[in-house]
């Protein structure tokens, strides 16, 4: 009696589950039926043939999504899309633009990338976004690009060939696409050829660190993205220490404080909100105080990557030195400096420049983002913790005054120290 009785409630169960297949199934048609559809004699101008083509890209367009995650907590990101989004001029014009995005690390180019890419994705036939170019091989690169566009794998025999088949397929064709973290104008030139490779109303954007890339490849605009104001910083902050967009009045001292040492880069309220994130005020305080006298290493390895990258040993002299002495002075002082020790420093600065290192304000001052003084002073720190005297550099006037003193404690010339830091004081 039991398997009668659980025979028949597996049936009805089938029974169930087909109805209600059947409901809808005929809750779909009876939407599909009410469908409007496209009129070719209002389209085109009956042009059957565009009139395909426009169907062909809508179906693909919704088969081939392809949509990236920005940010856990997008504060400031939609001004930022705007801003950039009058260089772009999409749908605008039928020209080919190249965009570039410029920045030091940290600063959110590639968050501002992923948010155009899927603000406008849609408008091209083609799209492709190639991330941390920087760190890939250029066939790897080149395959992606045409898989991305065309939607079908093509063998690359040679990156010439790569760069060859670039320019052939996607000359007629409206592209969208993204090249992401690129530090060296020849991945640009063998991965996309120029312009000219691509159809009318396509748009480029690469972001770099790196604004000679920029100048070599010709852009048209360049966007250098703003580090965040006081209030916007505060948010997104608060969105990863306490997961609100409002700070909790008791650690709001605290948190401001957290805020200026950012000095406005989202990399680092990031990272300092998320290891900030379920602890107690004392546990703040703690954090604050460890920061003033080690940098965060999370935040120091992204920095340093554009450090690594300068490819003379003179420039990084030269960024060090301005780290620990030359911030706030004016720029034909420091170079006077700088040449006085053997430097080459107008080749020198402007590649700091180029590279987004350091900045000239509108008084002809050298300025450095506070997080990039620190990671730089923190190079010269670890070549001897313990031993001030043996460093390189001292900027601290307790260190220097040891060295002056006992001037057997330095193996670098104690001339040399008197030259820069004389000027400083």
């Amino acid at each position: 009696m039991t398997l009668i009785l659980r025979m028949l409630g597996n049936k009805l169960v089938v029974l169930h589950n087909q109805r209600w297949k059947i409901e809808r199934w005929r809750t779909a048609l009876t939407e599909a039926s009410n469908l409007s559809g496209w009129d070719l004699r209002n389209t085109l101008d009956g042009h059957e043939a565009k009139f395909i083509r426009m169907i062909t890209n809508q179906v693909t367009t919704k088969l081939n999504n392809k949509y990236f995650d920005v940010a856990p907590y997008q504060v400031g990101i939609d001004t930022q899309v705007l801003n950039i989004s009058n260089y772009l001029g999409i749908g605008d014009s039928d020209d080919v633009r190249v965009i570039g995005i410029l920045g030091m690390s940290g600063i959110g180019k590639t968050t501002i990338a992923k948010a155009i890419y899927n603000k406008f994705y849609e408008r091209f036939e083609g799209k492709s976004f190639l991330e941390k170019v920087r760190e890939k091989k250029l066939e790897k690169l080149q395959k992606q690009l045409l898989f991305d566009i065309l939607q079908t794998k093509t063998k690359v025999s040679s990156v010439a060939a790569g760069t060859a088949l670039v320019r052939e397929r996607f000359r007629r064709l409206k592209v969208l696409v993204i090249v992401d973290d690129v530090d060296d104008v020849k991945q640009l030139h063998e991965l996309a050829g120029n312009c000219h490779s691509f159809g009318p109303g396509s748009r480029i954007i690469i972001t770099t660190r790196n604004e000679r890339v920029l100048k070599e490849f010709a852009v048209d605009k360049i966007y250098r993205p703003k580090g965040m104001d006081q209030e916007e910083a505060l948010e997104l902050l608060s969105w990863h220490a306490f997961r609100s967009s409002c700070c909790p009045s008791q650690y709001l001292v605290l948190a401001r404080e957290v805020v200026n040492y950012c000095g406005g880069l989202p990399l680092a309220l990031e990272v300092l909100g998320s290891t900030l994130f379920k602890r107690i005020v004392d546990e703040w305080r703690n954090i604050l105080d460890e920061l003033k006298m080690v940098p965060c290493g999370e935040i120091q390895a992204q920095l340093k990557i554009s450090y690594d990258w300068l490819n003379d040993n003179y420039k990084r002299q030269i960024f060090l030195d301005i780290a620990c002495f030359f911030i706030g002075m004016d720029k034909n002082d420091v170079m006077q400096i700088l040449d006085g020790c053997g430097l080459h420093a107008k080749t020198g600065i402007e590649v700091l420049l180029d590279r987004c290192l350091v900045t000239i304000n509108g008084e002809n001052k050298i300025m450095m983002h506070d997080l990039l003084r620190d990671m730089g002073r923190d190079i010269v720190h670890a070549e001897k913790p313990n031993f001030p005297g043996k460093q390189s550099r001292l900027w601290r006037p307790e260190d220097v005054n040891d060295v002056l003193i006992d001037k057997s404690v330095s193996t670098f010339p104690i001339e040399l120290y008197v030259k820069r830091v004389s000027i400083c004081k």
